[in-house]
């Protein structure tokens, strides 16, 4: 069953939710955000409180009723650069700003956690909340273990959760390996010669080249990789010429890569280039390309995600989780923290609503209670 005392808080955590999804702030820059969280906290009674990691992070610190291990309970809390479309009281306050993704609901779900466990103290150790910025693309949480976050808090495991709409209200997925892939972005510039359209003799069309290499990148995966390993290459730009009579001099195309193995990632880096090289080559033109790793994928600890799954069957319901659905090629920056220590990152779903990233998705207060219990539940059943 969901924890009683944060059941009664319900009315608290919509109003905190809603709160947040009026002031929307984007990557490093939440120092609303985090002030409103640090108010609260400070409000709850929790016994340190540290400020600036990665600029707006915050890190805070509840301790037990004894001394013991150190678990960390991670949020994000930045938002998207999206126009919000809703008509809501609590409609974006911040012109082409909205929290598009439900930050604003895992910031209120940690948030809920915090004052129960301030209040119960019912462990022997230390909660480590992790508040978050730059999620969204910036890799916050790789800044906040770059400026010494693991080394400063000595945590033995992390969890996080994020909501998903598509899914069951209330309902609980977790994978024992691989939850979200990993992303990287490649940068493919094709230069040929430029001419007028109506002699494209006389130059070197940069257009039908990059055409040959969307196409044939695209075969990578079904002649190259495995076919049941999960890969995706999508591109998603190609940006050419000034006018309908002119043959330009450049193309350049931009995609992104989902793998779930480096081996797969390191393949199509390399066939990429070589693709891009060899089709211009035969063509009489050039291309060169940059492939830039970004997060990497996002990979349970099977033992920690068993456990995620026990705590969530207690609160729901046997019924109400499920266990290794197909992975989410979308991609999460908490990866890097899956990287340094054992843990797990789950979703809660949401039921059927507009997805994350559109401007009509608005998180599901009434799964709030939820999200804090499972975070405070596994601070009291880790460290009981």
């Amino acid at each position: 069953m969901i924890l009683d005392r944060i059941k009664g808080m319900h009315n608290e955590l919509v109003a905190w939710r809603q709160k947040l999804h009026t002031i929307p702030e984007l990557g490093f820059d939440t120092a609303e955000t985090v002030e409103f969280v640090k108010n609260k906290l400070q409000e709850f009674g929790v016994d340190e409180i540290q400020s600036g990691i990665a600029e707006n992070g915050l890190v805070a610190l509840i301790h037990g009723k004894k001394k013991g291990r150190l678990i960390g309970l991670r949020a994000d809390m930045d938002a998207l650069p999206i126009t919000e479309v809703n008509n809501l009281p609590h409609k974006s306050k911040n012109e082409g700003k909205m929290h598009a993704c439900g930050h604003d609901g895992h910031t209120t779900m940690l948030l809920g956690a915090a004052k129960y466990l301030c209040e119960t103290r019912n462990f022997c150790g230390t909660a480590v909340l992790i508040f978050q910025p730059a999620e969204e693309g910036l890799g916050g949480a790789k800044v906040m273990l770059d400026e010494g976050l693991f080394k400063k808090y000595d945590i033995s495991e992390v969890y996080a959760i994020h909501n998903m709409p598509g899914i069951d209200k209330g309902k609980f997925v977790i994978n024992k390996g691989p939850m979200m892939a990993a992303a990287d972005t490649f940068f493919i510039s094709v230069k040929g010669v430029g001419a007028h359209g109506a002699y494209p003799h006389e130059g070197i069309d940069p257009i039908i080249i990059a055409a040959q290499i969307v196409q044939a990148s695209y075969s990578i995966i079904s002649r190259e990789i495995p076919s049941h390993h999960n890969v995706v290459i999508s591109v998603t730009q190609i940006n050419a010429g000034t006018a309908s009579n002119i043959i330009p001099e450049t193309v350049e195309i931009v995609g992104t890569v989902r793998t779930l193995r480096n081996e797969d990632a390191k393949l199509v880096e390399k066939r990429i280039s070589e693709i891009a090289k060899n089709i211009a080559k035969a063509n009489n033109g050039s291309a060169e390309t940059i492939y830039e790793y970004g997060y990497p994928a996002t990979i349970n600890n099977e033992s920690k995600a068993i456990f995620s799954a026990e705590v969530a069957k207690d609160l729901v319901g046997s019924d109400m989780v499920e266990m290794d659905i197909p992975t989410n090629m979308a991609s999460e920056d908490f990866s890097y923290m899956l990287n340094e220590k054992p843990g797990a990152y789950v979703f809660l779903g949401q039921g059927n609503t507009p997805g994350l990233h559109h401007p009509e998705y608005d998180f599901d207060d009434d799964i709030a209670p939820i999200g804090a219990s499972w975070y405070a539940s596994i601070i009291e059943n880790t460290l009981k």
